[in-house]
């Protein structure tokens, strides 16, 4: 094991294009090891673990997001050696890994040749939703339903869904109280992935990373809700593989 961030990872092969993942809110990465059974051998996947659930349960989450930002890129610097790699990050984890990115710009090292983002608004424009984070907790989780902000699985089970709640509500904090700051375009490319029945991150919201970019951009729109990312599994990786031939073909 590498480290608590990346807890899957028992060592990166030196010759594997590294896909690191970031989950949404609340959510265990662990479901991006699924990943590895559908793309090539040239790829390595390596879940982001956040602290306050999975294998960090008893670890307190952030509420803080640029230090969740800070801790996150000196963890991931000492694997970011000659091996390409990219970042993917779904809702609250597209929001993360882009921050991530531009942390690693500012200090001039190694970046991701793409940042994949997916079912989250451009970090630039105003949050579509309404703000939850503070509200009281049956308050909250309802709020967290009707905006289809989590799988069915946990919908249906209120009481297994109340263990995440901590995590949830310092997820939503993170990512209600977060603050845009223009700085240089990332010279990863960026590709946008969403589902095309979710209101949150609809195609007008995710055509707009194309602003922090000045590499290449494009916008994929899969069938699906918030969580097409459960169903679309052998769509995305195939995007995924797409983007990244021109390295191996």
């Amino acid at each position: 094991m590498l480290s608590l961030w990346l807890p899957f990872t028992k060592a990166i092969k030196a010759d594997a294009h590294v896909l690191f993942c970031f989950p949404y809110g609340g959510g265990n990465p662990a479901f991006y090891n699924n990943w590895e059974v559908f793309l090539s051998d040239h790829f390595q996947v390596c879940p982001v673990q956040l602290p306050g659930r999975g294998m960090r349960f008893t670890e307190p989450s952030y509420t803080d997001f640029r230090l969740l930002i800070q801790d996150i890129t000196e963890a991931l610097i000492p694997h970011l050696s000659s091996n390409r790699f990219s970042f993917f990050g779904h809702s609250m984890g597209a929001l993360v890994s882009f921050e991530v990115a531009r942390s690693l710009q500012r200090k001039d090292l190694p970046l991701p040749e793409t940042l994949f983002v997916s079912g989250y608004h451009a970090p630039h424009l105003p949050d579509p939703g309404r703000k939850i984070h503070d509200l009281p907790d049956e308050e909250f989780l309802n709020g967290i339903i009707e905006m289809n902000g989590l799988p069915e699985e946990l919908v249906e089970n209120r009481d297994y869904l109340s263990v995440f709640l901590p995590a949830l509500r310092a997820d939503f904090t993170m990512c209600e109280t977060y603050e845009y700051l223009p700085d240089q375009k990332l010279k990863s490319a960026i590709v946008a992935l969403g589902g095309k029945e979710d209101p949150e991150a609809g195609e007008e919201h995710l055509k707009a990373w194309k602003e922090q970019t000045a590499s290449d951009f494009s916008l994929h729109m899969l069938d699906g809700d918030h969580f097409y990312i459960h169903q679309k599994e052998t769509e995305i990786v195939k995007i995924i593989e797409n983007q990244c031939k021109t390295l191996y073909f």
